[in-house]
This record gives structure tokens, C-alpha cells and sequence, in this order.
């Protein structure tokens, strides 16, 4: 008897783009990655370690779910994410996604060559394994060029490699290695973004101990005083951007926070702002500094901070200019998945379109219809 594979293709018919989730984390099914990694690397470093031994983060219930949806672990025994067909049932016909960011994580190593090495491994697995004709038949998936920022010069000639792809969406950076990132050494980086005019987008992630957020009295005591200080460091990035000039050697350069939260900008804003106007001639910048961010930095909606009195979060979205700055994310396949249709009622009206798919679709590049799916929930 013999098999007979039936070719996945999109339909004729297009809808337009009403949700871009920002934040999706596709994970590679176990031993899929390995080959993608290059020598000498594989050998000496990924193959003497087991992947997940190193992943520190207490959230409920972590021994069991490893702060993942129980739903969104496959049944073939892979890892939650792992599995593309079973994220675009979930993600895009049942929550109603239309495109999607995909952003792979990968536990850091204390040297750039080998962060560089699995940075090459992410794109050619995505490459293969979910931009493909046969998992993204529907046009839905974007991937992430994974660049390892500690090496500049290797990670330019990476992004070189892959930014003529029609699938790949933006490069993903970590936000942890000193120095911050408007030192000049970072320059290859951006250059390569902006003669691309690909978006950089940063997620957070897990880094050394010595690496991680460090306030000014010293390191947290807990994990749940680590993840509110995720917040200072993305807040020193922007400081750094912004005050050391990026912006100014980079005009056309967009910058994405992922999953760093978003309220504490307001304030940072408003301080940065006094500080340049007390300081104006000390200064090399050329406009407030609010301006740069609203003008080159996206941050995305999940973590949402949500008090009691919800109309403190309308304060703040209007303050900001949330239909300026902010792009929907859901988190996908994490505990803390924001499902478009609950996130979409908690903005405010004018800013829901901007912050649910216009914003993504610029900041992307984005097409602004997709083929249609029967069957697809629509958020709009």
C-alpha cells in the first residue's frame, strides 16, 4: 500500500491582518536542533549538556508544566511549542491570530562564539521546521534572525545570511551582555538592521547570575524580585539608546521590548524629559527623549499590568500614547498566555486597532491581508 502526502496549499481568497501576536515561542522537538548546530561547537559544548537543566524560573506549578498551557504540550511527548500544526489550531483558528512572531530561546553560554553557534542553529531550524512550505503553507509565521549581540561582527554577517527571506520577520537580541547598547561596538548590529530595514526586536530571557538585572543594593533575594527587575534593565537600555545618541547615528532604526512590561515608560519618559531640559546643553541629542521612543521603540502587551481600579490603566495608556508604542502579544505557549480576544477589551477603544494589528503590520512589514482559513476565529 502506498501513502500519499496531499500539498498544503493557501487559499486563493484573502482576509485582512486584525491581530498580530508579537510574542510566540516555537521550541524545537527533541534532537531536532542538534544537527543545525556548527562544529566545533556541537561537539564541545550543546552535546556534553542537557538542554533545560539550566532553566531556573518558579513559576506555579513549574515542576510539572515548566510554566507552560497543559494543553499545549503535543501527545507525541515533545515539549509544549514544539509542534506547528498543533500552535496554528490553537493560536490562529481558535484564539484568532492572524500573523505571528515567532521567537525562539535558547539558554546562554559564557561565550559569544557559542552563542553564536546556536543563534545559526535557530534560523535553520526555523527555517526548516516552521517556514517551510509545509508548516507555514498558510502564511501565517514569521521567525526571528537570532543574533548573538556579544558578537557584533559575526552577528551582522548572520543577518546578512538572512534578511532577503520572505518568512523572517525581524532579529532577536538578548538585552543582558555589557556593554549597553549604545556603545559603538554594537554598531555591525545596526547597521545591518537598518540597511535592511529589518526591525530588532529584544525578548527577556534567562542569563548568567552575574548578568542578570542588578540593582543598585544588590541582587534580588527571590525570583518574583527578579522578574519586577526585568523591567530596569530594558529601562537602562532605553536610557542608553536614547541618551548615548542610537538614534541619531541610526535614524530609521525600530526597536521591540518584548515582554519587559510597558508601564514604567511613562515615568521614564516624563524623568528623561526633565533631565534634558535641565540639561539641554550638555546634551548631544537633538529632541526629547520621549520623542525617540515614541518614534523608534515598540513595547509589547503581555506582561499587562493590571491594578484594581482599571481606570488607572486607562490613564496610563492614554498618557503613553499606547496607540504610538505598544504591538499585542500573547505569549503563546506559556501560563501566561493573553488571549487576543480578553487583552483586546482591556485598551482603550481609539487604540485598539493600532495596538491589535496596525503597529505590528508597520513595524513588521507585514502584508496587510492572508489567505483566509474556514473556520478561523476573527478578534475583530
Amino acid at each position: 500500500m502506498t501513502a500519499t502526502v496531499s500539498e498544503r496549499k493557501p487559499a486563493a481568497e484573502r482576509i485582512a491582518v486584525r491581530c498580530v501576536d508579537s510574542d510566540v515561542h516555537p521550541t524545537p522537538k527533541a534532537g531536532e536542533l542538534t544537527p543545525y548546530i556548527p562544529e566545533p561547537w556541537r561537539s564541545k559544548y550543546f552535546l556534553t549538556r542537557r538542554v533545560g537543566d539550566q532553566i531556573y524560573y518558579d513559576a506555579p506549578d513549574y515542576a510539572h508544566a515548566y510554566a507552560m498551557r497543559l494543553d499545549t504540550f503535543p501527545s507525541d511527548g515533545n515539549f509544549a511549542g514544539s509542534d506547528p500544526d498543533l500552535a496554528f489550531k490553537q493560536l490562529i483558528m481558535e484564539a484568532g491570530a492572524d500573523i505571528a512572531i515567532l521567537e525562539p530561546a535558547a539558554y546562554p553560554a559564557r561565550f559569544p562564539e557559542v552563542n553564536h553557534a546556536m543563534s545559526v542553529a535557530l534560523n535553520d531550524w526555523q527555517a526548516n521546521h516552521w517556514l517551510d512550505s509545509h508548516n507555514n503553507w498558510h502564511e501565517r509565521w514569521r521567525g526571528s534572525i537570532c543574533a548573538a549581540i556579544e558578537a557584533p561582527e559575526d552577528s551582522a554577517r548572520e543577518i546578512e545570511r538572512w534578511a532577503g527571506h520572505p518568512y523572517m520577520g525581524q532579529i532577536l537580541i538578548k538585552a543582558e551582555p555589557r556593554p549597553a547598547w549604545g556603545d559603538p561596538k554594537y554598531n555591525p548590529i545596526w547597521e545591518a538592521a537598518t540597511k535592511h530595514d529589518i526591525t530588532v526586536s529584544c525578548h527577556l530571557s534567562r542569563s548568567h547570575h552575574e548578568e542578570l538585572p542588578i540593582p543598585p543594593v544588590g541582587f534580588p533575594s527571590y525570583n518574583h524580585d527578579f522578574m519586577v527587575t526585568y523591567s530596569l534593565l530594558a529601562a537602562n537600555q532605553v536610557m542608553s539608546m536614547v541618551f548615548d545618541g542610537l538614534f541619531d547615528r541610526f535614524p530609521t532604526l525600530r526597536i521591540v521590548l518584548v515582554e519587559h512590561a510597558f508601564t514604567w515608560i511613562l515615568p521614564l519618559m516624563w524623568r528623561m524629559d526633565a533631565i534634558y531640559e535641565a540639561r539641554k546643553s550638555w546634551l548631544d541629542i537633538k529632541r526629547k527623549p520621549s520623542e525617540y521612543v515614541k518614534d523608534h521603540i515598540k513595547f509589547t502587551t503581555q506582561p499587562l499590568d493590571y491594578p484594581e481600579d482599571k481606570t488607572e490603566l486607562t490613564r496610563a495608556f492614554e498618557w503613553m500614547e499606547c496607540e504610538k508604542i505598544l504591538l499585542f502579544s500573547s505569549d503563546y505557549p506559556h501560563w501566561t498566555f493573553d488571549d487576543p480576544r480578553w487583552l483586546v477589551k482591556h485598551l482603550p477603544e481609539y487604540a485598539r486597532e493600532a495596538v491589535m494589528f496596525r503597529n505590528g503590520i508597520a513595524t513588521y512589514h507585514l502584508p496587510e491581508t492572508v489567505p483566509a482559513l474556514e473556520g478561523q476565529v476573527r478578534v475583530f
